[in-house]
């Protein structure tokens, strides 16, 4: 290891007495075994602690600093103590040039991929001592390694002691020898979490629970009846004419963190983005509780845009509404596939959004959705033809009673209920 007080400094021996040795041995075969296989980040670090102290090492602050690859999350801190429950915190991006972290010796390590043992010499304490992996805790000495993926992300491991001798050579020892099992464990964890967390975020979450489940060839298919919710942007190529790029990049980002919690909060799954536009679905326990869920995601999505008002754009959007059967699974053509729906009903959506981007409404719905909703729900705007349809269909708005108080939605033996949400007039501008 490398030696310094917060610095690095010159290498220093190593030694190894039997007792350690066969410590070290034993560490490493539970690393590699089955048991240690089997736990998530919190087991394996709470094992792993135990199991140090057990050996006569003074581990009195274990924490793991495991990186992946995430939208929204840098990596993931495991904290473990003695006597302590494990705490796993995420951290978000941005975390790597806070004060507590970029002057670090952890972030020293994680780039130089070289280990670094630090004593604190009894001054003022550095910056990263008073963050919450350390903070009062009344520790001397920090030995810290790199744990390196194959992938090329680094993490890393701290093991601490609040013994005034720190640790000795033989300790330091066998925390070197460990650390390639270590790391083998940390990465087997780490990629578990980031395939799922890539599928979620590419796919979403219910799909990405068939793709793991084996559902990956194509024409692989199911048949689901689902509440679909098809919200679009309107004006999207006038504003793209009229900003510059980046701006046009913010706005569109800023109509998506509206819309699609809009979704997830009312149970719905964005199965598609379509340029400007979002595909989602709600599959409930009920064709009633799913049509209420659908109406919550809208009409939540349609007042989040109503409440957003930037200097230099108008966000608005068409969001139509419809209950009916799809086919779920993958398409396309040898190792490039897509889960996606497709239908009839799926079709039907999207020419009832384009009714809406017509009439200037903000929400439209099938027929067969708006009787799922109950009565007093929803209003008949007349028929419409749609393309690709034979038959002109009714569509619906939501109740005049409705547009300017609150919507109450309940639905027996469904467990869904909608209220206290305040509902705009139904009327958006045009495309």
């Amino acid at each position: 290891m490398i030696a310094g007080s917060g610095k690095p400094g010159a290498r220093v021996a190593t030694g190894d007495g039997p007792g350690h040795s066969a410590a070290a041995v034993e560490l490493i075969e539970w690393l590699v075994g089955d048991e240690c296989h089997d736990l998530d980040e919190a087991g394996l670090a709470a094992g792993l602690g135990q199991r140090l102290r057990a050996a006569g090492l003074p581990i009195d602050r274990l924490t793991l600093h495991l990186r992946t690859l995430h939208p929204e999350i840098f990596g993931r801190s495991v904290l473990w103590a003695p006597d302590e429950a494990v705490e796993v915190r995420s951290r978000e991006h941005g975390i790597e040039v806070s004060p507590g972290f970029a002057g670090s010796p952890l972030r020293h390590v994680m780039e130089s991929r070289e280990p670094l043992v630090v004593r604190l010499d009894g001054s003022a304490d550095p910056p990263w001592v008073h963050t919450d992996l350390f903070q009062g805790r009344d520790l001397v000495e920090f030995a810290i390694v790199p744990l390196r993926n194959a992938d090329g992300l680094v993490s890393a491991a701290s093991f601490s002691t609040t013994r005034q001798t720190g640790f000795s050579a033989s300790e330091q020892a066998v925390l070197s020898r460990i650390v390639p099992a270590l790391r083998n464990a940390c990465e087997i964890l780490t990629l578990r979490r980031v395939e799922l967390t890539l599928l979620n975020t590419y796919v979403g979450a219910t799909t990405a629970r068939r793709v793991m489940a084996g559902h990956i060839r194509r024409g692989d298919f199911e048949t689901i009846e689902a509440g679909l919710m098809l919200c679009d942007l309107r004006g999207f190529t006038e504003l793209s004419n009229r900003l510059p790029g980046g701006r046009v990049l913010e706005l569109l980002n800023a109509y998506f963190d509206l819309v699609v919690p809009a979704i997830t909060q009312a149970g719905g799954e964005v199965i598609k983005f379509m340029g400007d536009a979002v595909l989602a679905f709600f599959h409930h326990g009920s064709p009633a509780a799913s049509c209420a869920a659908a109406l919550q995601g809208a009409l939540s999505a349609r007042d989040g845009l109503g409440r957003f008002k930037p200097p230099d754009a108008e966000l608005h959007a068409g969001i139509a509404l419809h209950y009916g059967e799809v086919g779920y699974g993958n398409i396309g053509s040898g190792q490039r596939l897509d889960f996606t729906m497709i239908g009839p009903d799926v079709n039907l959506v999207s020419r009832i959004q384009a009714v809406c981007s017509a009439t200037g409404r903000s929400l439209l719905m099938s027929e067969r959705f708006a009787k799922l909703l109950g009565p007093g729900t929803a209003i008949t705007i007349g028929r419409h033809k749609l393309t690709g349809f034979s038959e002109p269909a009714e569509l619906y708005s939501v109740a005049n009673s409705l547009l300017n108080g609150v919507l109450h939605i309940g639905h027996k033996n469904c467990g869904f209920h909608v209220a206290d949400m305040d509902v705009e007039n139904d009327r958006g501008s045009g495309s």
